[in-house]
C-alpha cells in the first residue's frame, strides 16, 4: 500500500537516495531541502529520471519552515534524515560550531518530530525514522561533539520508543558506519576552518590521518536500503547499524567499555 513519506535532508546523501528509491516504488515522497538551490536541483533530477515526488523547502532550524511544512503536509512516515558534521578536538572546538550541530541534529530533529507526533496521535498511527550513526553509539575521536549530538538524538528516539508504544507510533533509529555520501569527508574538512596550529595546542599530526582513513568508504546505495527496508517495515528493529562489520565492532566496543580505565 502506498505511504506518504517526508525526508528531511533529501538534498544529497542517504536521503537523495532513499527519496528516488521510494517514488520509484510508488510511494508519494516528500523530498525536502534546506535551500532552494538545491530544491532546484532535486526537481530538475526526478524531471530528467521520471520519478514523481514533491520537493519543498525545509531547514530544520528554521521554526518557519517547519510550521508551513506541518500545515501543508499529511504524512504516515517521518525520515528524519538532516544533519551536520563539524570535526575537530572538542577540548578546542569553538562552541558555536557545536551549539550548530546541536541545533540541526538534536532540536531541529526534535521539534519537527513533535509537531508530526501530534499529528499521529490523532489518527493512532505513524512512523519515526531518524538517522542516527555509528557515533551515536560510540565515540569517535576528533568527532566527539558530532557523537555527542548523536548519543543525544539516541537518547530522544529510546524515549519516544517507549512513551509513543501505547499510541501505535513506530520509532526507528539507523546507523549508517563510513559510507561514501561527502559526508564525512566535509566533517574533516571543516577542521581547517578553525583550527591554528600556531595557536591550537592540539598538534596538526593528531588528525592529519583522518582523510586516509576515509579513502575506503562504502558505496551508500547499500545503506539508503536499509534506511528504506526500516521505513516500511511495521516490524523493524528498533536500531538498524550497517554494515554487519560495523555493528560488530561497536557491540565489541561497548563490551570493553566496562574495563576501560581513565
Amino acid at each position: 500500500m502506498s505511504k506518504t513519506i517526508l525526508i528531511t535532508g533529501a538534498a544529497s546523501g542517504f536521503g537523495k537516495i532513499a527519496a528516488f528509491d521510494l517514488a520509484r516504488k510508488g510511494h508519494h515522497v516528500i523530498a525536502t531541502a534546506q535551500v532552494y538551490p538545491q530544491m532546484s536541483d532535486l526537481i530538475r533530477e526526478a524531471k530528467e529520471q521520471g520519478v514523481k515526488m514533491t520537493v519543498d523547502k525545509l531547514d530544520v532550524t528554521n521554526s518557519r519552515d517547519i510550521a508551513y511544512i506541518l500545515k501543508t503536509y499529511d504524512i504516515d512516515i517521518l525520515i528524519s534524515n538532516a544533519g551536520i558534521m563539524e570535526g575537530g578536538p572538542i577540548a578546542e572546538q569553538p562552541l558555536d560550531l557545536i551549539r550548530s550541530m546541536f541545533e540541526v541534529n538534536v532540536f531541529g530533529a526534535l521539534e519537527l518530530a513533535q509537531g508530526f507526533i501530534k499529528k499521529f496521535i490523532q489518527k493512532k498511527s505513524g512512523k519515526i525514522v531518524f538517522t542516527s550513526s555509528m557515533g551515536g553509539l560510540w565515540t569517535v575521536p576528533y568527532v566527539a561533539a558530532y557523537c555527542a549530538s548523536k548519543h543525544a538524538l539516541e537518547a530522544i528516539a529510546e524515549g519516544l520508543k517507549t512513551e509513543l508504544a501505547p499510541f501505535n507510533i513506530k520509532i526507528a533509529t539507523c546507523n549508517p558506519g563510513v559510507f561514501g555520501t561527502g559526508f564525512n569527508d566535509r566533517g574533516v574538512d571543516s577542521i581547517m576552518h578553525w583550527y591554528d596550529p600556531k595557536i591550537n595546542f592540539t598538534p596538526e599530526s593528531a588528525f592529519a590521518g583522518a582523510s586516509e582513513s576515509l579513502a575506503h568508504q562504502l558505496d551508500p546505495q547499500s545503506m539508503a536500503d536499509v534506511i528504506v527496508n526500516v521505513a516500511l517495515d511495521d516490524n523493524s528493529n528498533f536500531r538498524n547499524l550497517h554494515p554487519k562489520e560495523t555493528e560488530d565492532f561497536v557491540k565489541q566496543l561497548q563490551t570493553e567499555a566496562w574495563s576501560v580505565k581513565s
